[in-house]
């Protein structure tokens, strides 16, 4: 995928970011509930917003949109509501008790503006008609709420990994697929994508699904002036790979090997039992691993744990070779809830493309690549490179924000 770009502003002519729609695909689920929920909880000063970067320096003096003008609306196949779901988490031990009675009433209003999503499997028509529905479901929800803009964000399950076909890559042979009901070219992930596009808003991929990585749909996101992120979320495991790898490189040592174990349960557990589903996620979790320490790393090995729920247990083994061939071994345990670490990154994207949308971005923002194991537009996956550069974007981003006509 190609860099971002910018369009010039006038000056002296200050406009906000305003009220912002993020709409949520696969919103039924636990990520997206959680990050409604504690929307709604930091919103009304419930809780403080400990884990949002945008919400300690340098975002916080930015022109971002406060949490109170965030309003949530998604996509879902699946016939749980959020209150619902939320509820199980709660019982789960991960929501606090007192959070859920406080919010109740806002996940029941967010949940009203859930939209049945895609599925081929129930859908009768082209792909085309398919994608302008879920478009007209944003246009109707960026209208009815007086939003500025709308983020959409996907946080479905895993998708298998996408073989590239003639059509991805031809404007004209797309257009004919998609209007062709016989046809099924692009996966759900790439249909919501292309919805997206059509309603002229941002989007970020939080999974390895395809969604905008077909590379007409990229092409045509760039064309319609829309900035896009992506992709799959880097919440836990592969946060700390990528702050612990270049210490070792900076320190003139050689990474031998990385081995990892996944342990989950919970939805993405049962997606991630298939070998087929799992192929996409261990690919974008090592990718960044190999370009950091030039190794090829162990795989990683994810395996579905049922009565964990939504905790995930992650185990790194680290294999070093430092001065006169001596032998280190680092090795590190992680387990969170991982709907809590990934539930702030998603209101921090909101936030963010809300601005990059106001600043006339458009195409893949690689600054953005902080917060993915796979960032589109970019081949820096140091942690700790990236959080500069994307406090480095923010701040310029903001000032052409600041100054559009």
């Amino acid at each position: 995928m190609h860099h971002a770009t910018t369009t010039t502003a006038a000056p002296d002519t200050p406009a906000s970011t305003g009220r912002t729609g993020l709409w949520l695909v696969g919103a039924r689920g636990s990520v997206a509930t959680t990050a409604t929920l504690g929307l709604a909880a930091l919103a009304a000063g419930h809780a403080p917003p400990t884990g949002c970067v945008t919400a300690a320096e340098p975002f916080d003096g930015l022109a971002l949109p406060a949490f109170g003008d965030l309003v949530v609306g998604g996509h879902d196949v699946a016939p749980t509501t959020m209150v619902k779901q939320a509820e199980a988490l709660a019982a789960a031990g991960m929501i606090p008790g007192h959070l859920l009675s406080a919010t109740r009433d806002a996940l029941a209003a967010a949940d009203a503006e859930v939209r049945p999503g895609y599925d081929a499997r129930q859908h009768h028509g082209s792909q085309q008609e398919a994608a302008e529905a879920l478009a007209a479901d944003l246009t109707a929800f960026r209208r009815t709420h007086d939003l500025d803009r709308v983020v959409v964000v996907d946080v479905a399950s895993t998708e298998p990994p996408l073989d590239l076909l003639p059509e991805h890559e031809d404007p004209a042979l797309l257009r004919a697929a998609l209007a062709d009901p016989d046809q099924a070219v692009l996966p759900a992930s790439s249909v919501t994508a292309y919805a997206a596009v059509l309603a002229g808003c941002a989007y970020a991929s939080f999974t390895p699904s395809a969604g905008m990585t077909v590379p007409v749909l990229a092409r045509w996101a760039a064309e319609a002036g829309l900035p896009v992120a992506g992709q799959d979320g880097k919440t836990g495991q592969t946060w700390l790979r990528t702050v612990l790898a270049p210490a070792f490189t900076a320190r003139g040592m050689r990474v031998l090997s990385w081995a990892g174990t996944n342990l989950l349960g919970g939805g993405d557990g049962a997606t991630l039992a298939d070998p087929v589903a799992a192929r996409s996620k261990l690919t974008s979790k090592n990718r960044g691993l190999r370009d950091l320490t030039g190794t090829d790393v162990t795989p990683l090995h994810i395996d579905n744990v049922p009565d964990l729920g939504d905790v995930k247990v992650a185990w790194d083994h680290v294999h070093v070779e430092g001065f006169l061939g001596s032998r280190l071994t680092l090795q590190t345990t992680w387990s969170a809830h991982d709907s809590m670490l990934a539930a702030p990154m998603i209101l921090d994207l909101a936030r963010l493309l809300a601005l990059a949308h106001a600043a006339g971005v458009s195409g893949p923002v690689p600054e953005l690549g902080y917060f993915f194991k796979d960032p589109w537009g970019s081949d820096v996956h140091g942690a700790a490179a990236q959080a500069i550069q994307l406090a480095d974007w923010a701040r310029r981003t903001a000032d052409v924000a600041g100054h559009r006509p």
